[in-house]
């Protein structure tokens, strides 16, 4: 029989149970609670629904909504649950007793049906407090001050019945399976190797049937596959020595339980790992790692590669509870983005854009897709979300500081099998149409800005990510200088090197110097600079820093600027006329400075104004704008004011929104028109 679909969520001012497809109403059976709740919990069968209030922790049967006990633990803070729903522990905070003979037993077992405490222990830290159970709740263990504790939930009296000792133990994980095993993991210490050990959890004494040493592991992370054969470890370090990761250095390491085969996951791509996770049918599993853009790569149970989903800003896998669809997203920092693979053809289905999600999680049939924005992580739109496998929005409930969001547990069987095709969307909820009619619509496209230079042409690699079709990083030796030579080559190298190359640009082409708008280019066409460039200029300084007779001149390096006087030739600018037979200022006699050459005669006869009347005159706007007479230089800045308002007028025409100001300026466009037409019969 099929589990109906339902969620949970837990806020600041509520609390409730909400109905899957296709209504989504929230069930009016479940009473809300009189306070704000801490936390809440479904046991993993998905019978019971416990939550945590100021008063009590109260347990409801999560079909029937029914009440079945309150258990009397005031400020629970954490609670957790047995795989079958028979026992639940509550952790509170430590708080010192006054009485020094007794201690307070922060930490308590409690069975369901009856309500009564069956076990309590002493945990001052909210680390690996709770207790670990077997599938079939026939063992629990707890990790206390580097020990392994086992006990038998059938005979809690018995109290501890196996324990395991090793110096640095800090983690632990059970595995499922009908023979279940115990994966620990001992962190690297005074010089010794970090260990991960398998042992059998009904033979702790004896030597462990799989185990593996390396360094670089300060913590870790242990993941095991549904039949409890193979277990994955991340392990990482607070600090990476090699100051290329922020966040310390991550390895993954793969083990088998029987002892038959471990190795290290060897990753092509430099970077941490994001994320991994076995597919449910425990013969592969996938990894997302290296620098962003991440690369996501599936593999067998042998630690060869089945398929690259290339590289794309990514985050996080999950597979559905089937293993018939993977869903890759990149969340966080990152822009949301959630693509859906089929698993059988591994071709994509859908992308789903879900921006700002704290939570995603598969529903239990497989089919839908849970995406929340929760609280603190972001306190504006929170809500949930809620997608069909195919893409389609499904239904939208937005929650003010919403805490947490999550599935009622199923078993996979209790869902129908996906056949050779995905299953049709259903229709949406009402809530769809209303949320996206509220959600104000872009008036311009979304896209990256564009410098005025760029517009109207194809991006360059250089500006795209590596995913998106741009180049991928390269070494620093083979790093391109600003002139577009390679690092190590001469900067002057590069004919008409002027300024630094426009990204993208072809070799040569796009460089950028100061440049004037509407002058002339400062080098022409095919000008090269002569070969011994740099040694005669070297010459020239060094000359002119110090004459013959050891005296120091001052010379200006920089050229000055020439101005067009009145008769038409162009003079020094800043500078009066010269007298007649007196040197400049550390000037020899001879006219020209010591040790330097003396320049050509310039051809200044361009320079002279062309009367009117005779000749072309010269076109509005493409001039060099300094020999212009006032008509001309009206005339060109009336055409760039019509070049503006053609622009704007364009704008107007594809619906874009429009200012008072801009409507006020083409408005003017006639009386520009008209003035225009008058300056130009002025020239004629």
């Amino acid at each position: 029989m099929a589990t109906k679909e339902q969620y949970a969520f837990r806020a600041q001012k509520s609390l409730g149970l909400v109905g899957g497809a296709p209504d989504y109403n929230v069930l009016e059976g479940y009473p809300p609670p009189e306070a704000t709740a801490r936390t809440y919990k479904y046991t993993p069968d998905g019978k019971l629904f416990a939550v945590a209030l100021p008063f009590c922790v109260r347990v409801s049967n999560a079909a029937d909504l029914t009440t079945l006990c309150e258990i009397p633990v005031p400020n629970a803070v954490e609670i957790g649950v047995s795989p079958k729903g028979t026992y639940l522990s509550t952790w509170e905070r430590y708080v010192k007793p006054a009485d020094e003979t007794t201690q307070h037993k922060n930490h308590r077992v409690w069975r369901v049906a009856t309500g009564e405490e069956v076990i309590s222990f002493v945990q001052k830290s909210m680390d690996n407090w709770d207790l670990q159970y077997t599938p079939t709740e026939e063992k629990a263990v707890k990790l206390v001050n580097a020990e392994v504790q086992v006990y038998l939930p059938s005979d809690w009296p018995k109290g501890i019945v196996d324990r395991l000792r090793l110096d640095g133990l800090s983690a632990i994980a059970p595995g499922p399976g009908q023979y279940p095993a115990l994966a620990v993991f001992v962190a690297e210490r005074k010089g010794a190797p970090a260990s991960v050990k398998v042992y059998n959890l009904s033979a702790l004494s004896a030597s462990p049937t799989c185990s593996k040493t390396f360094f670089k592991a300060d913590k870790c992370s242990i993941k095991w596959n549904n039949l409890g054969t193979q277990v994955l470890v991340l392990t990482s370090t607070d600090v990476d020595k090699s100051n290329k990761n922020y966040y310390g250095e991550t390895n993954l390491y793969l083990l088998s339980a029987a002892g038959n085969f471990d190795c290290r996951v060897t990753l092509d791509k430099e970077g941490p790992i994001h994320d991994f996770g076995w597919s449910p049918n425990s013969k592969e599993f996938g990894v997302i790692y290296g620098f962003m853009p991440a690369k996501t790569v599936l593999f067998d149970q042998r630690v060869k590669v089945i398929h690259d989903f290339g590289i794309h800003p990514r985050n996080f896998i999950a597979f559905n509870p089937q293993g018939r669809l993977l869903a890759l997203a990149g969340f966080g920092n990152l822009a949301g983005k959630v693509e859906i693979f089929d698993r059988r053809s591994l071709t994509k289905v859908c992308e789903i854009d879900a921006p700002n999600t704290s939570w995603c999680e598969w529903s239990p049939d497989g089919r839908f897709l849970l995406t929340a924005t929760l609280s603190p992580r972001l306190r504006v739109d929170n809500g949930i979300k809620i997608w069909h496998c195919t893409g389609t929005l499904m239904h939208v409930h937005m929650v003010e500081e919403l805490y947490q969001a999550s599935w009622r547990p199923a078993p996979v069987e209790s869902a129908p099998p996906f056949g050779n095709t995905l299953p049709p969307t259903p229709k949406p909820s009402a809530s769809v149409e209303a949320y996206q009619a509220g959600k104000p619509t872009p008036t311009k496209p979304a896209g990256a800005y564009r410098p005025p230079g760029a517009r109207g042409a194809s991006t360059p690699s250089i500006f795209k990510r590596a995913d998106e079709g741009g180049s991928l990083r390269t070494d620093s030796s083979s790093t391109p200088s600003r002139n577009g030579a390679q690092a190590g080559a001469s900067p002057r190298s590069t004919p008409g090197n002027n300024g630094s190359p426009v990204p993208g640009a072809a070799p040569g082409q796009g460089l950028r110097g100061r440049v004037v708008p509407g002058a002339a280019p400062r080098h022409p066409p095919g000008w090269a600079p002569p070969e011994n460039a740099d040694k005669k200029k070297k010459q020239r300084n060094k000359k002119g820093k110090e004459g013959e007779d050891g005296s120091v001149n001052t010379i200006e390096s920089p050229k000055p600027a020439l101005r067009s006087g009145g008769s038409g030739v162009q003079t020094p600018a800043g500078s009066g006329t010269p007298r007649a037979g007196t040197p400049r200022a550390g000037t020899p006699a001879g006219g020209h400075p010591a040790g330097r050459s003396v320049p050509q005669a310039l051809d200044l006869s361009a320079a002279k104004s062309t009367p009117s009347g005779s000749g072309d005159a010269p076109t509005p706007g493409t001039g060099t704008g300094e020999g212009l007479d006032p008509v001309q230089k009206k005339i060109r800045n009336l055409t760039k004011k019509l070049k503006a308002i053609d622009e704007l007028k364009d704008k107007r025409n594809r619906g874009e929104k429009m200012e008072a100001t801009q409507l006020k300026k083409i408005e003017g466009e006639v009386s520009i028109r008209e003035e225009l037409a008058k300056m130009q019969a002025q020239l004629t």
